[in-house]
């Protein structure tokens, strides 16, 4: 069983910053894809930035230019720098490893209000 823990959610004015945390197995790291997914309610989890196990990024066109995602192999941990947040990044946020239909965190709340 693959657990992905992640933490740093909270509430922020908006034009702030957070930066979320997920720790996960070593194997998971090495071998899959990691990435960062985000729910509101009602609505369907949307991607919103992702690694592949060779680097490459993938960055929803929402968040590019104040997103950025950072995979630490070393500590095991995943990383999402929000800079600029908006109100409509308020949503619950949840590391994922694989791909959709694979590995889940639990999720951390992210809220952005002011």
């Amino acid at each position: 069983q693959v657990q992905l823990v992640e933490s740093g959610g909270g509430l922020v004015q908006p034009g702030g910053s957070l930066s979320l945390s997920c720790i996960g197995d070593g194997g998971v790291f090495k071998f899959y894809s990691m990435g960062w997914y985000r729910q509101t309610p009602g609505n369907q989890r949307e991607l919103v930035a992702s690694i592949s196990a060779h680097g490459a990024l993938t960055v929803a066109n929402s968040v590019k230019g104040r997103f950025t995602i950072v995979k630490d192999d070393a500590k095991t941990t995943l990383y999402l720098h929000m800079n600029d947040l908006k109100l409509e990044d308020t949503a619950v946020y949840y590391c994922n490893a694989g791909g959709p239909t694979l590995f889940w965190g639990q999720g951390t709340q992210v809220t952005v209000s002011g």
